[in-house]
């Protein structure tokens, strides 16, 4: 694993515990930078990383507080507030 790959790693734990703590603007900060660290360096963020961060506003998503989850014809609908949609398909 590169530096830059453990970096990206440390910032989702942060993003994902400042999220926890109610500090939304501590953990945007945290997911803008992780996602530029990833440009820099060529690398594509992890899966979960992705599941959970809006592309469009860059806040960490937590499901039932600022994010909606709905399952619709085999793909799960994840809603930001901004009112950004992410589609992921399942099978199930």
């Amino acid at each position: 694993m590169t530096i830059a790959a453990e970096r990206i790693e440390r910032l989702h734990d942060l993003a994902k515990a400042a999220a926890a703590d109610g500090n939304d603007d501590r953990a945007r900060d945290y997911v803008r930078l992780a996602r530029r660290v990833a440009e820099r360096n060529r690398l594509t963020l992890p899966r979960e990383f992705r599941r959970f961060t809006c592309d469009s506003c860059d806040v960490y998503l937590r499901p039932g507080k600022n994010a909606r989850v709905r399952l619709q014809d085999g793909h799960v609908v994840i809603t930001c507030d901004c009112g950004a949609h992410a589609r992921y398909p399942y099978e199930g």
